[in-house]
């Protein structure tokens, strides 16, 4: 095999990763500005009835800058700022893997974070000229971080030889999980000495730069690039040459119909479901039942996703030193990696519910939970490659569609459950994502495929006919 060190294709899985990382900043950044730009008495009254855990924040009040102007919206509004984003997100899945199979990866993936930045340098002007000009501005950009990881997914099907398919993907990918680590703290650092519009000043900054070197290092397919070794190309080619379909029209119907996807969809859904309702909800559990204010100490709220960026890094080499060397099947690493990276965080979910008002446990827990979830994207993740990666872009799209449901609706189900915040209630919400985390893993497990389908190779159509 050809070497990897300073190779075209880990060139690409190391610009991804730095495109990744940058979109994931963008995309939180504003869970952290939110609470200075909100007028202090806007947000909810202190809750009393809570009062399980004893206070433990010793808040000495630094001087910090104040002069980011503030606005009074209600929390339902800042529940329609944060949620704005998915609306535009869930539209451009599926249109941006089609695209991605017609003109390619690079150009859609690289406007696509181009675009996000862009809006992420208006933010602070939309922001002034009224809520839904902030809300239109993040459905935007939501509309341009769609089209990312289909495109993506795209071009590894052009990229990435099977037996390295877990490695670089997870390389690429595992920017988000750093993105999130970083930016969180870093935003809130930003606004405590700065200013909150630098906030998307400095990412969305970030992000126009990333795009120039994106446009002049990375190509599309292993033949058009400029700087590529002949032995990779070589060596690329013939590794993918009984995988990829010549043909031009997509086939739709034997997609839909195929239930390894299917089993792809229920994962992805089910994974998402605690992931995102973490994401987003993980600050007011530390806030209004562990009485910690997270929003002070980002380092702690970015732990989890630290963990879970080493998980991705670390699984996706085992995973295919699994395949290659120890001659495991695709579907077998598949499988097992997904069911550990969705029971694992089942378990530490619940458990998180029962420790009462033990701090270090609870952010014990949330972070092996969260860190186990590493293990899906070397699992279900990396699927729909194996299973058709002609069309590995639109089968993302898909797949990713679903998978952006619970973004817009578990934390909205999670903050109806908890109008009391009591321990209690939730419990209820930690019971019902580990739950459905279950059922995912079990339907995967069951329904799940490692070989190429026959309607993603060439010659399926003269079969049928």
């Amino acid at each position: 095999s050809v070497p990897a060190c300073c190779s075209a294709r880990y060139n690409l899985a190391l610009l991804a990763f730095f495109g990744f990382f940058l979109l994931y900043a963008l995309r939180v950044n504003l869970s952290v500005a939110l609470v200075d730009m909100v007028e202090p008495n806007t947000s909810l009254a202190k809750n009393t009835t809570s009062n399980v855990c004893p206070e433990h924040s010793s808040t000495t009040n630094v001087p910090r800058n104040t002069t980011g102007e503030k606005y009074s919206w209600d929390a339902d509004t800042q529940g329609w700022i944060l949620g704005s984003f998915f609306y535009g997100y869930i539209i451009t899945q599926i249109p941006g893997g089609y695209l991605a199979s017609k003109i390619g990866g690079k150009l859609l993936l690289g406007f696509g974070i181009f675009g996000t930045s862009v809006f992420t340098l208006l933010t602070p002007l939309a922001a002034d000229l009224g809520v839904g000009y902030l809300i239109a501005v993040r459905a935007l950009e939501g509309l341009g971080e769609g089209v990312t990881f289909p495109a993506m997914h795209s071009m590894w099907s052009s990229w990435a030889p099977p037996l390295e398919r877990s490695k670089l993907l997870s390389i690429s990918y595992a920017g988000a999980q750093l993105g999130t680590v970083v930016s969180l703290p870093m935003s809130g650092l930003i606004c405590y000495y700065m200013n909150w519009v630098y906030v998307f000043y400095i990412f969305g900054a970030l992000g126009v730069l990333w795009f120039f070197f994106w446009v002049w290092l990375v190509s599309d397919t292993p033949e058009t690039h400029r700087s590529i070794s002949h032995a990779e190309r070589e060596y690329i080619l013939s590794s993918l040459k009984d995988q990829l379909s010549t043909q031009k029209s997509v086939p739709w119907r034997p997609i839909l119909e195929s239930l390894p996807l299917w089993a792809i969809v229920v994962a992805h859904f089910s994974y998402n479901w605690t992931f995102y309702t973490l994401l987003t909800l993980l600050p007011t559990y530390m806030k209004e039942i562990l009485r910690f204010d997270a929003q002070e100490n980002g380092f702690l709220s970015a732990l989890p996703y630290f963990g879970c960026w080493l998980c991705i890094i670390l699984s996706g080499q085992i995973a295919d030193y699994l395949r290659e060397k120890q001659n495991l099947s695709t579907v077998c690493v598949r499988k097992c990696f997904t069911l550990i990276g969705m029971i694992g965080p089942a378990v530490f979910l619940i458990a998180a519910g029962f420790i009462g008002c033990n701090y270090a446990l609870a952010v014990a827990f949330v972070t092996i939970s969260t860190t186990l979830g590493g293990f899906c994207t070397s699992g279900y993740s990396i699927n729909h490659l194996d299973i058709a990666p002609s069309y590995a872009g639109i089968l993302l799209g898909i797949t990713n569609s679903f998978a952006t449901i619970p973004g817009m609706v578990g934390p909205v189900i999670a903050k109806n459950l908890t109008h009391n915040n009591t321990v209690g209630e939730w419990q209820t919400v930690f019971y019902i994502a580990a739950s459905i985390n279950l059922f995912g893993a079990i339907f995967f497990a069951l329904f799940a495929s490692g070989e190429v389908q026959d309607w993603a190779v060439s010659g399926y159509h003269l079969h049928r006919n």
